[in-house]
């Protein structure tokens, strides 16, 4: 049997003690960023890195079919994007159990309505329970009746955010039904095949009934009921075929109670969230408790417990026993933060991902979604620069293949505007620097001259800024300004300096925040509050990403233009407004910049293997790895500095930056700070 996350774990963090703070699994709130478009994301039942997201489909509906403020519910469905725009993706096999003769909607208790990292609770019409919990690729829906009477099933599986472009019955028995599902990926860029199996059961015992067509695909079966009847859909999710989706429901369900498996996957979520232990108020800790809940959710873990799996470009493959295959891709959204916070805190999942990377090099790689993906997707620009960040902090994958796949990419990436040029100068980067690090010196010289060649129109357009500086897509930029991207290319951020001039630089970077011309929706430019830092100021930062974290700050720009009048509130809030006006989560990019702030870390230029050290949010913070604790202590100062002292070891003054080989050993980082 293979499984994501292994129920015993060597690893588990000890049992809260009487008076000791909660676990953070018990903190999640994941109603938070549910409401209208303040996150675009979903209170649905989830695993770790799972396919399923099964939850609640309102209406109204939002981006993942559910909006918190919406008071009636057109079913349940299987599948959701996490946080990545447009009109989202998923929705797949929306379900609906209701008494005969029950209008289209039915009303939600909302005072009933309750969440937690894979599990949901609602009731509804005419006090209908549903409860829901999910493993990597399956999910139970639990009804229990209130009253007795004849109850009708629907299943549709026309039903999706995106384009539903086919829905086929394989099977039309409830006793083992299947459905081969394609839609479109995110934006309907692409299109993604899924395959379901489901079974019906009645107190536990499987109910076959014959499908009922109607309009299109949809179906119906009815049964009869008596008060306190609970009723389970049990459903798998394959990329691969029809058995694969049966495989995968009675491997990873089988016969198990619905309150054993929800047990389980809360205890998956704790394995890992228990890597991390907080001192701070509780409320601090409930938003990096659900912060964390969101980035583990990306990318996908896809393999089928006989070890198959689809790669984009449709075809089979299969993976060793202990390995995952994962898609879901969002990397432009995530490569900044998601990525390098897997190759710290999560190692283990970090190898298979680069392993996944690899392949889609292998498979045809595009810059958004195939026409044949395994899974709902986005888009996979930067894997390269993720696959050298990966390297380069001890994870091992095929870096050869790597490299001949990133290689291959550089002639079709785009280079037509000015965001364009430096977004493919920092892969030919990547290339050329991973080049360097296997000892290809072709490649390294080749590369390494082709990512500098962005110079001459970074000059030309960037070193003085003219009467469009604060255009939002002003020639042809993508979702942002020439401000914003003016500090784009991490990767030559000391050219850049010498470029400006470091006193002009410093100057501009303030009348950038001072003029409210920083945009924290979006992710051009989430790096520039750390830029301070890495240039040896650690105060300017200090103060700008704690005003990011804890306080209302105006946010002038949408994707598409500049506002009249800036929205003002939290950037991140415990709450269903969970996040500032139009901004997504983007597949945990954004959640995952504010573990990196509270913690007092920041990975400036992925590829290099440091981060940028500020005042911690918490009076301490640890992490387990392999060697053992990582230590962050804050402590108050009128003097800033900071010290990394590993175990058994001197202590060594940092300044404001840290190596990943440092923090990657047991130690304690001690930052001294004015607040």
């Amino acid at each position: 049997m293979r499984t994501l996350l292994p129920i015993i774990f060597a690893l588990l963090a000890l049992p809260a003690q009487a008076g000791s703070p909660k676990p953070l699994v018990q903190l999640v709130d994941p109603f938070v960023g549910t409401l209208e478009d303040f996150g675009q994301l979903t209170p649905a039942a989830v695993a770790p890195f799972g396919m399923v997201q099964l939850g609640p489909d309102t209406s109204p509906a939002n981006h993942n079919g559910y909006d918190y403020a919406a008071t009636q519910l057109r079913g349940f469905s299987y599948t959701r994007a996490v946080g990545v725009g447009c009109a989202g993706a998923g929705g797949d096999l929306l379900v609906r159990l209701d008494y005969v003769n029950a209008p289209e909607l039915a009303a939600m208790d909302k005072a009933s309505e309750r969440a937690a990292p894979g599990f949901y609770h609602v009731r509804y019409g005419r006090g209908i329970v549903a409860d829901m919990t999910a493993t990597r690729g399956a999910g139970v829906i639990a009804f229990t009746m209130p009253t007795g009477g004849r109850v009708r099933f629907n299943i549709d599986p026309d039903h999706a955010y995106a384009k539903r472009i086919s829905a086929h019955w394989l099977s039309r028995s409830t006793g083992d039904l299947r459905t081969e599902l394609v839609a479109g990926t995110v934006c309907n860029a692409g299109r993604y095949r899924l395959f379901t199996a489901s079974t019906l059961r009645l107190n536990g015992r499987l109910v076959a009934l014959p499908l009922r067509t109607g309009a299109g695909q949809q179906a119906q079966v009815e049964l009869d009921v008596r008060a306190g009847d609970r009723i389970e859909w049990r459903t798998g999710l394959s990329s691969v075929d029809g058995r694969g989706a049966a495989l995968v429901r009675d491997r990873e369900l089988g016969q198990g109670s619905f309150g054993a498996l929800r047990a389980a996957t809360r205890q998956n979520w704790q394995v890992l969230m228990g890597k991390w232990c907080l001192q701070g108020e509780e409320k601090r800790r409930a938003l990096f408790a659900t912060s964390l809940f969101r980035a583990l959710q990306t990318p996908v873990a896809i393999v089928d417990p006989d070890g198959r799996y689809r790669r984009p470009d449709g075809s089979i493959h299969s993976v060793g026993a202990g390995h995952q295959r994962y898609a879901s891709w969002a990397m432009w959204d995530n490569y900044r933060t998601l990525m390098p916070l897997l190759a710290l805190a999560y190692p283990q999942q970090a190898q298979d991902i680069a392993a996944s990377l690899v392949e889609l090099y292998q498979s045809g790689k595009q810059r958004w979604a195939t026409q044949q993906e395994p899974f709902l997707t986005v888009r996979t620009e930067h894997s390269g620069v993720a696959l050298l960040d990966f390297h380069r902090k001890g994870i091992a994958f095929d870096a050869k293949a790597a490299l001949a796949g990133m290689a291959a990419e550089s002639a079709s990436l785009a280079r037509a505007t000015p965001d364009e040029q430096i977004e493919a100068a920092y892969d030919d980067w990547a290339t050329g620097q991973l080049a360097q690090d296997l000892g290809d010196r072709p490649k390294a010289v080749e590369f390494g001259g082709k990512a500098f060649a962005y110079r001459a129109m970074w000059r030309d357009i960037f070193q003085n800024l003219g009467a469009d500086a604060d255009v939002v897509k002003a020639r042809g930029l993508y979702q942002g300004t020439l401000w914003q991207y003016r500090w784009a290319p991490v990767f030559d951020l000391p050219w850049v300096v010498e470029q400006l001039g470091p006193r002009r630089f410093g100057a501009e970077l303030a009348r950038f925040f001072g003029d409210g011309l920083f945009n924290m929706t979006n992710q051009p430019d989430i790096h520039t509050p750390f830029l301070a830092a890495w240039r040896g100021q650690r105060e300017p930062s200090d103060q700008l990403v704690h005003r990011l974290l804890d306080q209302p700050v105006d946010h002038p720009y949408t994707n598409a233009g500049k506002r009249d009048m800036p929205w003002r509130g939290r950037s991140f809030a415990l709450a269903p407004q969970g996040f500032a006006d139009g901004m997504d989560d983007d597949a945990g990019g954004m959640t995952s910049w504010y573990i990196w702030a509270s913690i007092g870390l920041y990975p400036i230029v992925p590829g290099e293997p440091h981060y940028a050290v500020i005042c911690p949010s918490f009076s301490k913070v640890q992490l387990r790895q392999v060697a053992g604790w990582i230590t962050i202590k804050k402590r108050i100062s009128v003097k800033s500095e900071a010290s990394w002292q590993p175990v058994n070891g001197p202590v060594m003054a940092i300044g404001t930056k840290l190596s990943h080989a440092a923090l990657s050993k047991a130690g304690v980082l001690s930052v001294a700070c004015s607040h």
